[in-house]
């Protein structure tokens, strides 16, 4: 008889914070919405200056569809994927660097105008990639193909950023990259809860 995912997970000996995909990742995205809220309001008022190459409205946009939501939803499939494959769930140093990766996309946009418009986008298009990457690898080593749309719609999401990046940089703007984060994260919605 083979070991369940739970009693495989009580193994893990490493910080707690790192024993579930859900862990750094909810607790990232509680932190980045409290700090995003503030330095937004910060940022319209006039009570602070960063180096920020967007409109503080775009910023914040982006803060929320392209960092608090992808944290979210990362966690959520980090969590959710071992269950659904019976594969042990990424944890320790693997987490910590795609945690490390998603900071690193939110700095790159916090600092978008030292940094440069392509350099920016870049680092914060990383995490979604790796994000990506890893859900592939976990569901096609699981076959467990019934949950690929899940990762198609991660795709999506990839490439609304990627389209907020561009706009942003061409136009000042980011209607369509907006819009298609927001189809991203409502597609989601509702493929996840029509199967709870």
């Amino acid at each position: 008889m083979s070991a369940t995912t739970a009693e495989r997970i009580r193994t893990y000996r490493g910080p707690a914070v790192l024993g579930l995909g859900f862990r750094p990742f909810f607790l990232a995205a509680g932190l980045w919405s409290a700090l995003a809220m503030l330095l937004w309001i910060l940022l319209l008022t006039g009570g602070i200056d960063l180096p920020i190459a967007l409109a503080p409205v775009d910023w914040h946009v982006h803060s929320l569809l392209y960092g608090f939501v992808p944290a979210t939803v990362t966690g959520f499939l980090l969590t959710a994927v071992p269950n659904w494959t019976g594969r042990l769930p990424v944890t320790g140093t693997p987490l910590l660097c795609l945690a490390l990766l998603w900071l690193a996309g939110r700095l790159a946009v916090l600092f978008g105008d030292v940094l440069g418009p392509l350099l920016s986008a870049l680092v914060d298009l990383a995490f979604l990639a790796a994000v990506f990457a890893v859900i592939l690898r976990e569901l096609l080593a699981g076959r467990n193909k019934r949950n690929l749309p899940v990762l198609a719609l991660v795709g999506l999401l990839f490439l609304g950023n990627a389209l907020f990046h561009l706009e942003a940089a061409r136009t000042g703007g980011a209607y369509y990259g907006t819009r298609v984060g927001i189809l991203a994260i409502l597609m989601l919605i509702m493929l996840i809860g029509g199967r709870i």
